[in-house]
């Protein structure tokens, strides 16, 4: 990461003041510095020309994988077989990728952190010890077994089972984020064996020497574990108490960029701790994602992260397809097929059966023993350090590197077929195989519910909203960004979320997919466009109504495709002229005929250019001078009671009836037959001076 300030200005000297941490990072830096004498930065830009270099390749490799509906993780694997260095060689340092590639893994494992809780966690508990415990335990075992049934040591044979044991949480993560299946039992059931996994690999670290003849044997295990739990549990407490605070202070200065640093800050610091005792950096980071996942700033964390997680963990894919050599596969592919066959069916297996074994039904044992059945990131480790301790030799390494990467490329399709195969084979076995009596339990999600108004803004407008929504039993959810207004309301038990709502992560996190109505109530002219912006790219369908305080703000936002915008310039100037009129005894009717009439013509003028801009402008938009009205009928009025062939509405008033609701009964175009009711909804249709009239009668 040095060698990006090169950047700044390669050419001219600079003086620096480094503290001990820069010091640790540009070891080269210095080199360099005491080879010439002087601060001047005269560098190749090696690493800048192999990044560009990746990701140009990545460009044209996931784009033509795309176009056979191919997943982008084999295009990725793929674009590192080929500019490895057993292939093209266009990267002249590897290692400078490879250690960029393992902050993909730590933000992926930050974000799943944050998204799971602590508490859904423990809900999961008994997956985490027993199923991660039996399925790692009992692949050990059976790959060791036909590992020594082959002629290998019992040595060689159980580190074998060590490797074959871990599966790739980089990758299953992402597929089941992607899918939008983290909630489903099959989700649940993968990340806590693979949380359990992820602490197996330490004390396998461990193990490794032992195995090889060498290290400190079972007393540097049982030290470097103890270690590790200390290090866990202060990790857990000290972000618990410590992180609310920290983000308190933070997000008082209202600066974006200082919020994103302390999120790298927690989330990497938490990392580097746990990493100095032995732990994987990942664990670390799914820690320190535990703990913002209780705060109320976790969906903006989300947010901000996961474009940085996206582009490194593209990265961590590449650097996988670097370390193959494609001419090992090309020697020896039926041993590479056989390989992989093998590692597929155990793991399907016996994660499959420490599911039953915990009494989970048939169908999601059996779709998250498939997804399971891939060689993990953490076994590339391993299996260095067992070349090491000479429990690999480079042929076994390139091999087992093959079928882990074959294995990996067959992971989206696995999720993608697991469900009917797992259908077909449930409809196979008998009915007493297919009961389960354990759940996964449900998802954390803190609102659950539909056909709800999100309301973006909670200033005047949007508390005055809320209150009317409250009133008639309508559900909202608020987003908001002064974490003041969050914290109070929260207190009062409003459903409010802390985020920019221009963040699709935000959005979805209130439920976008589910709601009716988006109601975007700020000041800020820019931020509502992007917001708007935003909001019609997920739900093309959803009514959206703006509040802006100019007219000259309208256009933009109709061409943006938003159904309603209420300017406050012009509704001002309406409600000053109406209370002149009261002043003057003007009446009611005639006031109310007037508002209409205004609201009418400078309406229809504000939307004669903007309308065909418009995604879903309604049926009044379409119709010159006519609007739509809904009014209760209420006890005692001229309605009540009279037939809607009688004509009363009509001859009166001239307005026609669209839909009646009366209870959870909607009838649209009812008959004329159809007797008026205390209660009944109707949607009006006519102009503003016939719905004047009509709402006399209700």
């Amino acid at each position: 990461m040095v060698k990006l300030l090169s950047l700044i200005n390669p050419t001219k000297p600079c003086h620096l003041t480094l503290n001990p941490i820069t010091f640790t990072l540009g070891t080269e830096f210095f080199k360099r510095l005491s080879k010439k004498g002087d601060c001047q930065i005269n560098m190749e830009f090696s690493l800048l020309k192999d990044l560009v270099l990746l990701f140009g390749l990545a460009l044209v490799t996931v784009v033509l994988f795309r176009q056979f509906k191919l997943p982008s993780i084999i295009g990725f694997l793929c674009t590192g077989i080929l500019a490895g260095p057993y292939s093209f060689g266009l990267i002249r340092d590897a290692h400078q990728v490879e250690q960029m590639a393992e902050i993909g893994v730590v933000l992926l494992l930050f974000t799943i952190g944050i998204e799971f809780s602590l508490k859904e966690l423990l809900r999961i508990k008994h997956l985490v010890l027993w199923g991660g415990g039996l399925q790692v335990g009992i692949t050990i075992v059976v790959v060791a077994l036909l590992g020594i049934a082959f002629n290998f040591s019992w040595q060689q044979a159980t580190f074998f089972g060590f490797l074959v044991s871990l599966s790739s949480t980089a990758i299953l993560m992402k597929l089941l984020m992607d899918a939008g299946e983290m909630d489903t039992p099959h989700g649940k059931t993968c990340l806590g064996i693979l949380i359990f996994q992820d602490l197996c690999v330490v004390p396998l670290m461990l193990f490794t020497p032992f195995l090889g003849g060498a290290g400190n044997g079972l007393s540097g295990v049982v030290v470097v574990s103890a270690k590790a739990i200390v290090v866990v549990v202060v990790s857990h407490f000290g972000a618990r108490f410590a992180v609310p605070w920290i983000f308190n202070q933070v997000v008082r200065t209202r600066s974006r960029e200082l919020f994103i640093l302390t999120i790298i800050f927690v989330g990497f610091g938490t990392a580097f701790l746990t990493a100095q005792v032995g732990l994987s950096l990942a664990l670390g980071a799914f820690i320190a994602g535990l703990a913002i996942s209780e705060s109320e700033y976790s969906h903006q964390v989300m947010g901000d992260i996961i474009p940085f997680r996206d582009a490194f963990m593209s990265l961590f894919f590449i650097s996988v397809g670097m370390l193959l050599d494609p001419a090992a596969v090309l020697r020896k592919p039926l041993a590479v097929m056989l390989i992989v066959i093998v590692i597929v069916l155990i793991k399907w297996l016996v994660a499959t059966s420490a599911a039953l074994v915990l009494k989970f039904p048939l169908k999601p044992a059996l779709i998250s023993g498939l997804l399971l059945a891939q060689v993990g990131e953490f076994a590339f480790v391993l299996s260095q350090s067992g070349q090491k301790f000479g429990l690999l030799n480079p042929e076994q390494y390139q091999l087992f590197l093959a079928a882990s990467v074959a294995t990996m490329a067959l992971t989206p399709f696995a999720i993608r077929y697991a469900e009917p195969l797992a259908n077909y084979i449930a409809s196979r076995l008998p009915s007493s195989l297919k009961r389960g009596t354990r759940t996964t339990g449900t998802s954390h999600d803190r609102f659950p519910m539909e056909d709800h108004v999100i309301i973006v803004g909670f200033g005047i407008n949007g508390k005055n909203l809320a209150r009317v929504l409250n009133g008639n039993g309508i559900r909202y959810i608020a987003i908001e960004t002064n974490h003041h207004t969050v914290k109070t309301e929260r207190k009062k038990g409003v459903r409010i979320i802390f985020g920019d709502a221009s963040r699709p992560e935000i959005l979805s996190h209130a439920l976008i997919e589910k709601a009716r109505i988006v109601v975007i109530a700020i000041s800020d002219a820019t931020a509502t466009r992007r917001v708007a912006a935003q909001v019609r790219t997920m739900r093309p369908d959803i009514h959206m109504i703006v509040r802006t305080r100019y007219v000259a703000e309208m256009e933009p936002l109709y061409q943006l495709g938003v159904n309603d915008v209420v300017p406050e310039e012009f509704e001002t100037s309406v409600e000053i002229f109406a209370r002149v009129l009261r002043t003057y005894m003007v009446t009611h009717d005639q006031i109310e005929h007037c508002i209409s009439e205004i609201r009418r013509d400078s309406y229809q003028m504000f939307r004669t250019v903007s309308r065909r801009h418009s995604h879903a402008t309604g049926i009044s938009g379409y119709l010159s001078g006519v609007e739509l009205a809904t009014y209760r009928v209420q006890p005692g009025s001229q309605i009540e009671g009279s037939l809607l062939r009688d004509g009363l509405l009509r001859n009166r008033s001239g307005a026609t009836v669209l839909v009646i609701k009366r209870g959870e009964q909607v009838c649209s175009n009812p008959d004329p037959d159809w007797r008026f009711q205390e209660e009944d909804v109707v949607l009006v249709m006519g102009k503003p001076d016939q719905l004047i009239f009509a709402a006399h009668l209700f």
